[in-house]
């Protein structure tokens, strides 16, 4: 059923639904953002426990080395 509106009833309608899509669209792309910044974050914790992992295996598994000795030139 086609119901019949006046002019300036349906300018409204149109802009109201222009309004409303910006509106949808920006809530969207916050979304594809947040969800990007999370997968990035959760890519960074990921190396870093294993950075952290590794270098404690390293600290275990090797022998503690002396600080090299400096020579001094005067």
């Amino acid at each position: 059923m086609a119901e019949q509106y006046s002019k300036p009833r349906q300018q409204a309608e149109i802009a109201f639904g222009k309004a409303q899509s910006q509106f949808f669209a920006r809530g969207q792309a916050f979304e594809e953002l947040d969800s990007i910044t999370t997968a990035r974050n959760e890519k960074t914790q990921r190396l870093r426990e294993a950075r952290l992992a590794k270098e404690a295996q390293d600290s275990i598994a090797a022998p503690a080395k002396p600080a090299p000795k400096r020579v001094s030139r005067y």
